[in-house]
């Protein structure tokens, strides 16, 4: 018994590199569709939660610990923090989203990398769409406990700032991914795209001008965009991008 429980132990770990060896294109779409209904799942749940009320406690309590408890116009911390804050909110702005997203996919045309800029575009456009009509349907104020630190006009859930900057952020990470060579450089697309996410999601919990299931709401909602784009992304073909100049 125990010699067939050492030969299974010493067969498995084979048997699985070879399965990812093999079947490792199957293995990460099945993974990467999984993380999508899984998304859609708590967006779900969560959206449940707050129309409910469930998380209006909570939000409150967050977003006074992050105030002078004597004066809740001033957020704690030392004075740079406000202005870093402000920074990077505006990193989430439609311009500055705008700006950066039609450098990328410039850049993708100039690379001849022609059908994921053109999947770029629509994965971006789309889910700009998608965010004002979740807006729309769930139609909730912004939060009146603490002042706004930065004017703001528009419903609150999902944050159309932590949605959109995973959506933007995100997608041009995956597109990026899928172009270039190599492990590490597909790391480095996707870890600028979720710092990038994280900040400007959290200054808008921090500036006061969203409750924290907000921007929660809004990075599920982004990522799940996101991995639906990459879903759709392995049936675009594209070529490698090079270091080599052109002829």
């Amino acid at each position: 018994m125990f010699q067939d429980a050492a030969r299974l132990a010493l067969v498995l770990p084979r048997y699985a590199a070879h399965v990812w060896r093999t079947r490792r294109r199957e293995l990460v779409f099945v993974g990467m569709a999984s993380l999508f209904l899984f998304l859609c799942y708590l967006f779900t749940e969560l959206a449940d939660e707050i129309t409910a009320g469930a998380t209006q406690k909570l939000d409150e309590s967050i977003l006074l610990a992050l105030r002078s408890p004597h004066d809740l116009a001033v957020p704690i911390g030392p004075a740079w923090l406000k202005g870093g804050m402000l920074d990077a909110t505006a990193l989430g702005s439609p311009l500055t989203l705008g700006m950066f997203s039609a450098a990328m996919i410039g850049f993708l045309f100039m690379e001849r990398q022609i059908r994921v800029a053109w999947l770029s575009v629509m994965a971006i456009g789309g889910g700009v769409c998608s965010t004002f009509v979740l807006k729309l349907c769930f139609a909730r104020p912004r939060p009146t406990i603490v002042p706004h630190l930065r004017e703001v006009t528009s419903l609150s859930f999902p944050s159309g700032h932590a949605m959109l900057s995973a959506v933007v952020y995100l997608t041009i990470g995956v597109m990026f991914a899928k172009a270039v060579r190599g492990r590490w450089a597909k790391a480095y697309c996707l870890f600028w795209g979720a710092l990038l996410t994280l900040l400007v999601g959290v200054s808008r919990i921090f500036l006061g001008v969203h409750y924290p299931s907000d921007v929660v709401g809004g990075w599920i909602a982004g990522l799940s965009w996101a991995a639906a784009c990459w879903i759709v992304a392995q049936f675009v073909p594209s070529k490698q991008m090079t270091t080599e100049p052109a002829p």
